[in-house]
């Protein structure tokens, strides 16, 4: 075939699907780098805005802007900046005062001529709530209404018809992410509040510290160099960790497993000090380590419990791998 022939893939087929997704992907991509380029100091002021805020950001939006908004508040409110959504349409019939004294507005309109906007838009400036619009047009009710305009450049929509929000709905919910990441960075939120608005599922337990599952107090098994095998082996019974630490001056020497009690398995084992057969300086972990982090040394190391320590090596718990899988951490 000659080289000059192009070949067009036929509709409805897997070719001419993928043809449509990488053309979608890749407009959406230049509506994304459009936007990037386009940032400038009203980005800077919309984040002086919402970092001054005592209250609430109120999320509002109608339509698919609507669905937008959400999800931007939804990451907002995770990430350390509470957050609310207020459908529009339910504002005008009372959810008004759910926004606030105190509060800041981020509303989105691809049009910036939303009619179902008005009404938070005129609450907003009746009551100096600041207002924040996120829009295509610089000349619109909403642009000119707000504070603070973030005008989307002007992009061609991935739809071929020019007319489902694509494009448009995608630079707007990388924005409302820009938002919130530039707002966790200034406030310094950490992975520990984090987890305190993600103590479910899988994320939660990821961010689980030892500390929060260890065993602490009377419950983790120790004795000091010196003591007799005979009564170590009484304090490894008791406790049921299959193992027992040994302290000097308070700090922990070292650790006596059932595999050391097996590989010193003689006559005398009993009458004979602890030091003659523990494992000096074990592997240990600090009470702030991720219990994630734990379990991986467990699983390298082949061992089932991990002794936590301080700074300076003086036993704060235990740690056994079933801790780790009760509490969901693989």
């Amino acid at each position: 075939m000659p080289s000059s022939v192009s070949v067009v893939a036929e509709r409805g087929s897997p070719a001419a699907d993928i043809e449509v997704a990488r053309r979608v992907l890749l407009a959406e991509k230049r509506g994304l780098e459009a936007l990037a380029a386009s940032l400038d100091a009203s980005f800077a002021a919309a984040i002086e805005v919402f970092a001054a805020v005592r209250g609430r950001v109120v999320v509002t939006g109608m339509g698919k802007s609507g669905h937008v908004a959400r999800k931007i508040a939804a990451t907002l409110a995770s990430t350390g900046t509470p957050a609310q959504f207020v459908h529009p349409g339910e504002a005008s019939h009372g959810d008004l005062g759910m926004i606030a004294s105190g509060d800041a507005v981020l509303a989105l309109s691809n049009s910036g001529e939303t009619a179902e906007l008005d009404d938070i838009i005129a609450y907003a400036t009746r009551f100096r709530i600041p207002l924040v619009a996120m829009t295509r047009r610089a000349k619109s009710v909403l642009a000119e209404a707000a504070d603070v305009a973030l005008v989307l450049p002007a992009t061609e929509e991935a739809c071929p018809l020019g007319l489902a929000p694509t494009t448009s709905t995608t630079m707007m919910l990388a924005l409302g992410d820009a938002i919130a990441v530039a707002l966790l960075e200034r406030k310094g939120f950490s992975s520990d509040d984090f987890k305190i608005f993600h103590p479910g599922g899988r994320l939660g337990r990821r961010l689980l510290r030892v500390a929060e599952i260890m065993h602490a107090g009377d419950a983790v098994p120790l004795v000091p160099r010196g003591t007799p095998m005979s009564e170590a082996v009484l304090v490894m019974t008791a406790k049921s960790f299959g193992c027992v630490g040994v302290t000097q001056g308070g700090r922990l020497a070292g650790i006596v497993t059932d595999g050391d009690l097996r590989r010193h398995m003689e006559k005398d084992l009993l009458a004979r000090p602890v030091e003659e057969v523990m494992t000096a300086n074990p592997k240990t972990i600090d009470a702030g380590a991720l219990a994630a982090e734990a379990l991986a040394i467990m699983n390298e190391h082949a061992i089932t419990s991990l002794m936590v320590v301080d700074e300076e090596r003086r036993p704060q718990g235990i740690l056994h791998i079933h801790d780790c899988l009760r509490a969901g951490v693989a």
